[in-house]
């Protein structure tokens, strides 16, 4: 199954909106860096993706960046400092607190 970011959560795609991609610390730097390539497992994937954070690290709009990727639910690459595993425990976390909240009796009444 192939997994591709729901673009239904974002805001309408105006540039105003994506302006900060433009500042970003890994602006024209080859996407391979960020995203692994196919088979990429163990040391080397660790590795790449701590290259990538320290990329994130000093970026001006990491904030940004980590916001559209954990509303775009992004799958694939480093975003904002944070691998795909660290987006999905941080999204199923999210996830899970919004059903419990949902599933809370009212104490009003």
């Amino acid at each position: 199954m192939i997994r591709v970011a729901d673009t239904h959560r974002l805001p309408t795609p105006v540039a105003e909106t994506y302006e900060w991609q433009l500042r970003g610390a890994c602006r024209g730097m080859d996407s391979a860096f960020f995203f692994h390539p196919e088979g990429e497992r163990g040391s080397a994937k660790s590795r790449r993706e701590e290259q990538a954070k320290q990329v994130c690290r000093s970026c001006s709009v990491l904030d940004q960046c980590r916001r559209h990727a954990l509303a775009a639910e992004e799958p694939y690459g480093v975003w904002g400092g944070l691998s795909v595993a660290e987006r999905d425990k941080i999204i199923q976390t999210r996830d899970r607190q919004l059903r419990l909240t949902d599933h809370t009796p009212s104490t009003t009444g």
